[in-house]
């Protein structure tokens, strides 16, 4: 795939996530190998058709970097009536929410193993998104490795483009500086407004994950962040 997007050219040079090797179960590889052909879609060089892809015209919502994809399949799961897109580079990951998908018959959930900003840049219409979800990015600790953090000006405009009016971006993280830069940049961008007056109260429909809650036992703060597009 070409760092040159046919809709949007830009040069993507520096990277928010490094790709690392992980094991893959038994369980893991299978779905892949039976699942992956029906639920995850390939990148391609021009807007999807999501109505086709699902076979129904519903609210979409786009989740980047899900993981091992739990809470992406406990949320689809609680909520039928969206679909979601989740937008994942490690292939463990890809393989653990296919078993997922597989284990609760989620119908409502495609995956793209693929570098977000290509896919927003590439396969998502402007103005189509109900919601966007980027739960817990990489918050790149280093005071020289900041400029790798994917909540930029840049891409959250990008975001903000593909939202339709009145949709939602909900950012989480664990990192404080990293909630602070999150805020800083949302709150400057003009077609995005808070919905709380700093950080949101968590919404009800992201769970805790099993990260989440160890670091909460062990007094580690989280940060939600909900933006509505009105403009």
């Amino acid at each position: 795939m070409s760092d040159q997007s046919p809709r949007e050219p830009h040069h993507r040079g520096i990277r928010s996530f490094v790709v690392r090797a992980g094991r893959m179960g038994p369980g893991q590889v299978r779905a892949l190998a039976d699942l992956g052909p029906r639920f995850v879609l390939p990148c391609a060089p021009e807007a999807t058709d999501f109505d086709a892809v699902f076979g129904r015209h519903a609210p979409r919502v786009l989740e980047i970097g899900f993981g091992m994809g739990d809470a992406t399949a406990q949320i689809a799961k609680a909520l039928p009536g969206i679909d979601f897109i989740g937008v994942e580079v490690h292939t463990p990951g890809v393989g653990a929410l296919l078993k997922r998908i597989g284990e609760m018959e989620l119908t409502n959930l495609r995956l793209i193993q693929h570098d977000a900003v290509e896919v927003l840049a590439q396969m998502i219409a402007p103005g189509s998104l109900a919601g966007v979800h980027l739960f817990f990015p990489d918050p790149w600790h280093k005071k020289k490795h900041n400029k790798r953090r994917l909540i930029q000006p840049a891409f959250v405009r990008q975001l903000a483009e593909r939202i339709a009016p009145g949709g939602y971006l909900h950012c989480a993280t664990d990192w404080q500086p990293y909630a602070e830069q999150m805020l800083e940049v949302l709150s400057a961008e003009t077609m995005l407004t808070n919905t709380a007056e700093g950080y949101a109260p968590k919404p009800e429909y992201r769970p805790l994950t099993k990260f989440e809650n160890r670091g909460l036992k062990l007094g580690h703060g989280v940060w939600d962040l909900v933006f509505v597009k009105t403009a």
